[in-house]
């Protein structure tokens, strides 16, 4: 390598060409500046060789690096509604003028009638009691901390009581024996994997027993020889006993979808009126926002809500904003699963399904239309299929074009199947077929 390639430019060089290429017009001095430090540093370290690209394009491409987002628009092409990688529930339109309503100044906690301060929870309490039945609510920033601060609450010092059939792994590898460790209360297990009696919740209970803690089993099932008692039995044995009974229900169903083919998930209203304080999602089936959320006897949820923990894990106003408006939704049952994304996307007919796909597999040459199946996601229902017609393509390689797809603006994440790279029209917007099919255009373009 000769003396002249090894000599390196000066900064002020650099940032005089960068200058000149417009990269100063379209990001800040300081992050173009320590882009050209960058890309000097890389080349001092391989000996002094120029870029490939050239100067210029190697500071642009650090620039963009530096200053584009990570966290951006996607389409779901997966056929998997509640895709926790993705976001989970997509919000509703009413949702997302709320949030956009509340994002200066606002009401948060500011009584209007008096002037005088009041309570971020006062705006999805009464939502929340009139469609879960409970004497009370409180919110908590994910359905993870809401069982903390519960389990805190109410059992700190003393036993919880639980079956082993129910000791899950939630998302992330968070174990409920880890969260319960966490609150300060000790684990109980009663029962076996497969079945447990309420004899065996009935012997473990003790003057250390500061509740029973039923956890709904919603990211896998248990079928065959398996028994298991019903939340109003734990309720009445808790009361018998002096021990409060908590629901850890999960994806917080509102409503019943039975009729979409959708069964097995517990019915939040179910477990409140059996007399559980029941904790859930907010972000699953309700279709809202991330968000945990407590609802049942008031004395529970009170001393939940006094706890120095609530403070700690409150939502901020973007997530109560999103919460209300789409609590308000779940008002109207036939309006709720029209307007909120996920029931919509779950309650899709199959003939909806088969014209989206027919006119999504039009705009792509060579694709091909076929049945297949979606899935909920986000730990809900499982095991359940929900039937789908899905767009399939042939391709050199699926994980080539995948990657490809994802690189494209906006990007679109789909499925390889059978090796073929596959769309499912489910989770797909009308409105987004279109994108689809430029994105494939682009990929087969740059491919060539």
């Amino acid at each position: 390598m000769s003396d002249e390639r090894r000599r390196l430019p000066a900064v002020n060089v650099l940032l005089a060409q960068a200058e000149a290429a417009g990269l100063l017009a379209r990001a800040p001095r300081a992050v173009v500046l320590d882009a050209v430090r960058a890309t000097l540093a890389e080349a001092r370290q391989q000996g002094g060789a120029l870029p490939e690209a050239g100067w210029v394009a190697a500071i642009e491409r650090r620039v963009h690096e530096r200053s584009h987002r990570s966290l951006k628009r996607v389409v779901n092409a997966t056929g998997v509604v509640l895709h926790t990688n993705l976001g989970r529930a997509p919000l509703a339109e009413a949702a997302i003028q709320a949030v956009e309503g509340a994002l200066g100044y606002s009401t948060l906690e500011l009584d209007l009638d008096d002037g005088t301060r009041g309570s971020r929870q006062d705006h999805v309490r009464e939502l929340l009691c009139e469609l879960t039945g409970a004497e009370a609510a409180l919110v908590t920033n994910n359905a993870a901390a809401a069982l903390l601060l519960l389990l805190n609450a109410l059992a700190e010092g003393g036993e919880a009581i639980v079956s082993r059939g129910e000791l899950v792994e939630i998302g992330g590898a968070f174990r409920i024996p880890e969260i319960l460790a966490k609150s300060g209360s000790v684990l109980v297990e009663v029962g076996t994997t497969n079945r447990t009696r309420l004899r065996d919740y009935e012997l473990a209970v003790s003057p250390r027993t500061r509740l029973i803690l039923k956890v709904h089993r919603s990211n896998f099932q248990l079928s065959g020889f398996v028994a298991e008692p019903s939340v109003d039995e734990l309720v009445a044995l808790g009361r018998r006993r002096g021990v409060p009974t908590v629901h850890d229900v999960g994806s917080g169903l509102l409503l019943r979808l039975d009729a979409y083919g959708l069964s097995g998930e517990p019915l939040v209203r179910d477990s409140v009126a059996a007399g559980a304080a029941v904790v859930f999602s907010g972000d699953k089936l309700l279709g809202g926002p991330q968000s945990g959320i407590v609802v049942g006897p008031s004395g529970m949820v009170e001393r939940a809500a006094r706890n120095p923990l609530a403070r700690a894990l409150r939502p901020d106003k973007a997530t109560f904003a999103a919460l209300e408006a789409t609590l308000a939704l779940h008002a109207d049952p036939d309006r709720a699963v029209r307007e909120i994304p996920a029931l919509r996307m779950l309650t899709t007919d199959a003939a909806t399904l088969k014209r989206r796909a027919r006119r999504l597999a039009r705009r792509i040459p060579g694709a091909e239309t076929e049945p297949g199946t979606s899935a909920v996601g986000g730990g809900a229902f499982p095991g359940s299929e929900l039937p789908t017609t899905l767009v399939a393509l042939a391709v050199d390689s699926c994980d080539g074009f995948l990657a490809a797809l994802r690189s494209h603006d906006p990007p679109v994440v789909a499925l390889a199947r059978d090796d073929r790279v596959v769309f499912d029209v489910r989770t797909v917007r009308d409105d987004e077929i279109p994108t689809v099919a430029e994105a494939v255009a682009a990929v087969r373009a740059d491919r060539r």
